[in-house]
């Protein structure tokens, strides 16, 4: 029977999903980023899937988002959308930090995969962590910079007056391209990598994964460890396709 207990890992909320019969043994584990505005509970299919297949699955709440929500607004809280993105990454290596103490991952069975924000999480984490032995991006970006410069280019549009200081905007870009993938391919070390993408995805550029991906394929002796599923009228909303299809890359990868 798989179990979906809520927990709490160094003061992170989380969801643990796992077969029951399983849960206090060492197992692949995958951790699992949510989107901008979204939640750990809204990944659960994916977990269960994954959880049927003998995988440990770990969905956390990020910083600002489910149980770790604040009295803010969501123009606060995309101003913040960066400050999150760095939480995650001390967030992720907390968890694997756990994970290991705990006793519970098979070897270097460690897996990090995202939405969206998660997704951009989870590029910027393969250019830290090398324990990272399988990633997945879906409708994400490997560019933060670029996204960056785009969406803080999008806000300004919004605002009458910016409520960033231009030099605060300068110290956050020279800030990230040390987390930038695009900036490091070298970094994959040549490590399997799922994207997804839909063609028609207004809120994360499709072109950021796909040049990304064109560009990352000559980087490995083994291009089948690296993939690119790509939907053609599909917007910014994973499918129930590229859920099963990333289950089944997981299988074969992970």
């Amino acid at each position: 029977m798989i179990a979906i207990t809520k927990e709490y890992w160094r003061d992170i909320p989380l969801l643990h999903v796992v077969d029951n019969e399983k849960k206090n043994n060492a197992l692949p584990t995958l951790t699992y980023i949510h989107g901008f505005t979204s939640a750990k509970e809204h990944n659960l299919p994916l977990a269960y899937l994954l959880a049927e297949k003998g995988y440990r699955v770990l969905l956390p709440d990020t910083m600002l988002h489910g149980e770790r929500e604040q009295s803010i607004s969501d123009n606060e809280r995309q101003l913040q959308f960066f400050d999150i993105v760095k939480q995650n990454l001390q967030d992720i290596e907390s968890l694997y930090q756990e994970l290991v103490a705990k006793q519970l991952l098979d070897g270097n069975r460690f897996g990090l995969a995202g939405t969206s924000m998660g997704g951009i999480t989870t590029a910027s984490a393969l250019t830290q962590f090398p324990w990272i032995k399988a990633a997945g991006v879906l409708m994400g970006s490997p560019k933060i910079k670029t996204y960056a410069q785009e969406m803080i280019e999008h806000m300004k549009k919004k605002y009458q007056q910016f409520p960033i200081p231009e030099q605060h905007i300068e110290f956050l870009l020279d800030e990230l391209k040390g987390i930038d993938l695009s900036l490091q391919v070298e970094k994959l070390f040549e490590r399997p990598l799922f994207f997804w993408h839909g063609e028609d995805d207004q809120v994360v550029p499709f072109r950021h994964s796909y040049s990304f991906y064109e560009e990352a394929i000559s980087y490995y002796k083994n291009p089948e460890n690296i993939s690119f599923l790509k939907e053609m009228g599909r917007g910014h909303k994973v499918s129930r396709f590229a859920t099963v299809e990333f289950v089944n890359w997981v299988e074969n990868h992970l």
